[in-house]
């Protein structure tokens, strides 16, 4: 039986010459179980060279594609701009630093043709992350899980093998802007499947996946998956109302009735009001600042603004 095509996307982002590491570990490992392939290499506006080193790749070798970014747009924009270029019957992401092991993308694939499983999620086992960077990814799992609609792997995901119905749903009906792609996957349904695997090491030079990507990509993942901050507000503003008028009946019974020598209320005036004041505008900037976030992003989804752009070039017969 004549096995199915598995598309590869690489999103590369100051790869270099990894991506040729990458390249020679993927054919050894998927030729050996006689797995037909395409690999996709989407730069994500390098300026080291690293999309010369792709295109020489795709001269060498006949299903080897290379795509350029206009600019850096960050690596979940990249995976939406490679679905769109992808010919394969299932398609799988991969990361150019050796932390996935080889053999989990044929084990995943496997799954795939053996079960016709339409996602498979991977999800690590263990982090071998520094104490600092794992302790916080595994917070922040926990409170999107608990926020959000979907349940994540408290280690964390971060790879997939989603299969063409998938791979079409994602490039007809979705619109790649403030979410990502683990995102609107878990939203899409399908029953997921999710694989165990050991992560590797990190890599020993600097990240390129820098705190400021990092926030970005945490809060398009809250404010996309969860309407936690929005009821929030509500039984915020609920909660403070109804305590409010109880200080409110508190203080006029003890005006009226009560003998103040006893309840020992010593707040006179200004300072109360100066107190109480404070108090709500301080929950009511806060409020406004969750909100705008939501205006914000409808605001960038009604300009209907493309989440990436692949630059067009000659390509190769």
């Amino acid at each position: 039986m004549t096995r199915r095509k598995l598309s590869v996307i690489l999103p590369s982002y100051k790869s270099g010459k990894r991506l040729i590491s990458v390249r020679n570990q993927l054919d050894e490992k998927l030729a050996l179980h006689g797995i037909p392939y395409e690999l996709v290499i989407i730069d994500d506006g390098s300026q080291d060279g690293s999309f010369e080193i792709a295109t020489t790749l795709e001269s060498q070798f006949n299903n080897v594609k290379a795509f350029e970014l206009s600019r850096n747009f960050t690596s979940h924009y990249a995976l939406f701009a490679g679905f769109t270029v992808v010919t394969g019957d299932c398609a799988i992401i991969i990361a150019d630093d050796d932390q996935q092991p080889y053999q989990l993308f044929v084990d995943m694939y496997n799954e795939w043709e053996k079960k016709g499983n339409k996602i498979i999620f991977s999800y690590r086992t263990e982090r071998n992350d520094p104490w600092l960077t794992k302790q916080i990814a595994i917070l922040f799992y926990k409170v999107i899980s608990y926020v959000s609609d979907f349940k994540y792997p408290p280690k964390g995901i971060d790879t997939y093998l989603i299969d063409r119905e998938v791979i079409n749903l994602l490039n007809e009906k979705i619109h790649p802007i403030n979410t990502t792609t683990f995102t609107e996957l878990l939203r899409m349904g399908f029953n997921p499947t999710y694989y165990p695997y050991i992560r590797g090491k990190s890599s020993a030079s600097k990240s390129r996946w820098t705190i400021r990507k990092k926030i970005k990509l945490a809060k398009d993942w809250f404010f996309s998956t969860s309407s936690f901050p929005i009821k929030f507000i509500t039984f915020l503003g609920v909660s403070t109302s109804f305590l409010s008028f109880c200080l409110i009946l508190f203080y006029l019974y003890i005006k009226l009735f009560g003998n103040p020598d006893y309840w020992k209320v010593g707040v006179q005036g200004w300072i109360s009001i100066v107190i109480l004041i404070s108090f709500f505008s301080g929950l009511i900037l806060l409020s406004l600042g969750i909100i705008a976030e939501y205006i914000w992003r409808i605001y960038e989804e009604v300009k209907n603004r493309p989440g990436y752009i692949i630059k067009q070039r000659e390509r190769k017969d």
